[in-house]
C-alpha cells in the first residue's frame, strides 16, 4: 500500500467498509482512524502496544482455569487486571474533553481515554482471549458486556471494569436523565463493532462542531462513512454539513444517497423538501 500515511489509513477503513461486522479486528480499526486524526503520532508504537496486549491476554486466559472454564466473574477480574492494573489504563475525568482522549494512539500513550476507547481496548483483548464480548449503547455512558455460559455481564470500563448490577444501573441512568429516570425495556443495546467505532469517530466529530471547525469535522463524518457506507444517517449529515458550505452539488449527492438508502420516514420526508429546494438554487 502506497501514499501519504493519511491515504493509507483511509485505504484500510475502506476495506474494512467491506467486512461483515463480526470479522472487523475493531483495535486495528481504532487505529486507522486514529492516524488520520493525528498524523504526526507514531502509530506503529501503539500497534505494538496492542499486540503486546493481545499476547497478554492470551497468557492470562490460559493461565486462569476458572476464566478458561467460562467463569464471567473470573474472565471480569482477568481483564481489569491486565488492563487497569498492569497496564494503568484509567478513565480520563479530570479533563474528559481533552480530544486526545478519543484517539486510540493517544489513549495508548496516555494510558487515559473516554469510555467508548477504554471498551474497544476491552474488546480487543476479550476478542484475543476468545471470550465473548459487545459494547453496550446505554445512554450517556458506553458499557461493555462480558459474555458467559451464565448470561452477560455489565462491565463500567471507564471506572475500571467494575460489574454494575440493577442498582448500579438504575444510579446510572438517574446521574444521565435525572432523579424521575428509571431502568425500563431497551436501556441495555447490544452495539455492532462499526456502531462502536462510530460512536468513538462521533465524539471527535462533535467537538469539532463545538468549535465551529465544520470542514474538520465533514471531513471525520466522510471517514466515518468507509467502514459504514450503508449508513443513511451520517450521509445526512454529511449533505447538510455540505449544505452550510455551500457546496450545493456535494450537498445533493449526499442528500440522495441518504434517501435510496432510508427513503420512508419523518427524516426522509424534510430530506426531500431540501433537496427541492437547493435543485431550484442550481436552476
Amino acid at each position: 500500500m502506497s501514499g501519504t500515511p493519511e491515504e493509507e489509513a483511509r485505504a484500510a477503513l475502506d476495506a474494512v467498509g467491506q467486512l461483515p461486522d463480526d470479522e472487523i479486528d475493531i483495535g486495528a480499526a481504532a487505529l486507522q482512524f486514529a492516524r488520520i486524526d493525528a498524523p504526526e503520532a507514531d502509530w506503529r508504537a501503539a500497534g505494538g502496544l496492542l499486540s503486546d496486549l493481545a499476547r497478554q491476554a492470551v497468557e492470562n486466559a490460559t493461565a486462569d482455569a476458572r476464566a478458561d472454564a467460562g467463569d464471567v466473574e473470573a474472565r471480569r477480574a482477568a481483564l481489569a487486571r491486565l488492563l487497569h492494573s498492569d497496564w494503568g489504563f484509567a478513565g480520563d475525568a479530570a479533563t474528559y474533553e481533552d480530544p486526545r482522549n478519543a484517539n486510540l494512539i493517544h489513549v495508548l500513550e496516555r494510558r487515559r481515554g473516554l469510555p467508548v476507547a477504554l471498551g474497544i481496548l476491552w474488546l480487543h483483548v476479550a476478542d484475543a482471549a476468545g471470550w465473548a464480548a459487545h459494547g453496550v449503547d446505554f445512554p450517556g455512558h458506553f458499557l461493555v458486556a462480558l459474555g458467559s455460559a451464565r448470561g452477560p455481564a455489565l462491565l463500567d470500563v471507564f471506572g475500571g471494569g467494575v460489574a454494575l448490577g440493577a442498582p448500579e444501573l438504575r444510579a446510572l441512568i438517574k446521574a444521565v436523565e435525572g432523579p424521575k429516570a428509571e431502568l425500563r425495556p431497551g436501556l441495555v443495546v447490544p452495539m455492532t463493532r462499526r456502531a462502536v467505532l462510530l460512536r468513538l469517530q462521533n465524539n471527535i466529530k462533535l467537538r469539532r462542531l463545538r468549535a465551529g471547525h465544520l470542514e474538520a469535522a465533514l471531513t471525520c463524518t466522510r471517514d466515518m462513512l468507509r467502514i459504514a457506507p450503508d449508513h443513511a444517517a451520517l450521509w445526512r449529515e454529511a449533505g447538510l454539513m455540505e449544505q452550510r458550505l455551500d457546496r450545493i452539488g456535494a450537498a445533493l449527492a449526499s442528500l440522495d444517497r441518504s434517501l435510496e438508502l432510508e427513503p420512508e420516514g419523518e427524516a426522509a420526508s424534510r430530506i426531500r423538501g431540501l433537496v427541492e429546494e437547493l435543485r431550484n438554487r442550481l436552476n
